[in-house]
């Protein structure tokens, strides 16, 4: 159990049968009646946001979260198969579990899993990923790093805007976060 006046932003809860992440959290003291903890709420496995009040001091059940690091191994069908990097056990996900993430998965990529009474909330992919550029428009001499951009297509068959002046099989760096090119590897 986690006390209201304890809650602090990326703190977890657990809220009708959900798991709920505190995203801000506001402490309100009135000169009138009793002290109360205003928050807004992101629930992990579906996303949606709401705000809700708490008195001072109450009670909420802390949803206790596991971190596995865990490789994908191999895609089987609709299914991406992880490998716990521990117990060597085999985990399926499927593309609803894994999420948007799924369009920078390459096979024995290690990411982090996060479970909730053994049921996925999240992937966490890493921050960046190096992937080679399988298809785009070729460059032409005096193309350069200042100018404009254009699409490209990588290995995982995503598409990506970079500079003008990236080839086929070049492996540049991309931000998982923003989907933005960071640069040539």
């Amino acid at each position: 159990m986690i006390s209201s006046n304890d809650f602090r932003s990326g703190v977890t809860i657990e809220l009708d049968g959900s798991v709920w992440r505190v995203i801000e959290f506001l402490h309100v003291k009135p000169g009138k009646g009793s002290a109360f903890v205003r928050t807004k709420l992101k629930n992990a496995q579906s996303g949606n946001v709401v705000e809700r009040t708490f008195r001072a001091g109450e009670t909420v059940p802390q949803a206790v979260l596991e971190k596995r690091t865990m490789q994908h191994t191999y895609k089987e069908g609709d299914q991406y198969v992880f490998m716990d990097m521990e117990t060597f056990e085999e985990r399926h996900l499927s593309e609803s579990e894994i999420g948007s993430g799924v369009k920078y998965l390459k096979e024995e990529m290690e990411v982090n899993i996060v479970f909730w009474n053994e049921r996925v909330l999240e992937v966490e992919l890493p921050t960046s990923v190096v992937l080679e550029v399988t298809q785009t428009d070729p460059g032409v001499k005096g193309d350069t790093a200042t100018g404009g951009t254009k699409p490209a297509i990588v290995e995982t068959g995503t598409q990506v805007m970079v500079p003008l002046f990236i080839t086929i099989g070049e492996r540049i760096k991309i931000d998982t976060r923003t989907d933005s090119y960071l640069g040539r590897e």
